[in-house]
């Protein structure tokens, strides 16, 4: 495993948001578009997640976004931010706070 310095991590804008909305892409099994909340903005993501999560249970749910990754094109739609997720048997499982948080509060 590569290490990095704290002042690596600290160029990191990771932050807890809040799902507003999540719905399927036509043409793909596996992605999700979302709306997500995070305190000053709303932001659009797309996530590889659609295989293991339905866009209904995902509405309202606080989960944490990496928020100053470059925008990049998927499918039509410009992703704005990154879910981040731990893999368990090759299945992603979304990181998120174990209680309540304002949203936007940033994630050291």
């Amino acid at each position: 495993m590569s290490q990095i310095t704290i002042n690596d991590f600290q160029k990191l804008d990771i932050r807890v948001g809040k799902i507003l909305s999540a719905e399927s892409i036509k043409r793909s099994d596996k992605l999700l578009l979302l709306k997500v909340d995070l305190g000053t903005e709303q932001r659009q993501i797309v996530a590889g997640i659609a295989q293991y999560y339905k866009p209904e249970e995902l509405v309202g749910k606080e989960v944490v976004v990496l928020a100053n990754l470059q925008p990049r094109t998927i499918m039509g739609f410009i992703s704005q931010g990154m879910l981040l997720a731990a893999v368990e048997d090759d299945k992603p499982v979304l990181l998120v706070p174990d209680k309540e948080v304002k949203v936007g509060s940033k994630v050291s």
